[in-house]
C-alpha cells in the first residue's frame, strides 16, 4: 500500500483509490452521490482531503453490510463536515442499522423458507402463494380473481 507524506493535506483520485481499495470509478460514483467531496484545482483535477480516506472506508463497510447509499449519504450528512467518521459516529449508527438489517433477515429467512413450498406446488396461487402475494395483499382489497378486458389497437378484447 502506497504511503502518503504526513505533509500532504490533499490526495489526487488516483492516490485515495490506491489507499482505499475503491476503483477511481466508485470514487467518481460516491461524489455524485453526495458521500464524499473534492475541490477542483485550476487545472480541474480533483484534490480530496485526507478525511476522505475514512469516509470511503465507512462507506464500503456500511455496503458490505447491506447498508443503502441513501441510508449512508444521510448518516454522513449528520457528521461535521470536514472531520472523519469516528469509533462512536459508527457504533451509533449501526446500531440504527441493526434494526433495519435484522427486519431484512428475517424477511428473507420467511422467502427462503417458502421458497420450497412454491417450487413444489408450481402454483403460485394469487390466493395462497406467499412469494406472488404476500400477506394476501391482493384479497384484502377485493374478492375473487378479476378478469382485465381491455382493447387492443381497436381488435377484439384482451385478457390479461
Amino acid at each position: 500500500m502506497p504511503q502518503i507524506s504526513g505533509k500532504i493535506h490533499e490526495l489526487t483520485v488516483g492516490q485515495v483509490a490506491a489507499r482505499s481499495g475503491a476503483a477511481v470509478s466508485a470514487l467518481h460514483f460516491y461524489e455524485a452521490k453526495g458521500l464524499i467531496s473534492s475541490r477542483r484545482t485550476s487545472g480541474n483535477q480533483r484534490r480530496y482531503s485526507r478525511d476522505t480516506l475514512r469516509r470511503v472506508a465507512f462507506v464500503r463497510a456500511a455496503q458490505r453490510v447491506g447498508i443503502p447509499l441513501a441510508t449512508i449519504r444521510e448518516a454522513l450528512a449528520e457528521l461535521p463536515e470536514e472531520r472523519t467518521p469516528t469509533r462512536e459516529d459508527w457504533a451509533r449508527l449501526s446500531e440504527v442499522w441493526r434494526s433495519e438489517l435484522d427486519a431484512r433477515i428475517e424477511q428473507l429467512n420467511r422467502l427462503r423458507d417458502h421458497l420450497t413450498d412454491c417450487i413444489g406446488c408450481g402454483c403460485l396461487s394469487l390466493d395462497t402463494c406467499v412469494l406472488s402475494n404476500p400477506d394476501d395483499v391482493f384479497g384484502q382489497r377485493q374478492d375473487g380473481s378479476r378478469l382485465m378486458v381491455g382493447r387492443r389497437g381497436g381488435s377484439g378484447p384482451a385478457a390479461s
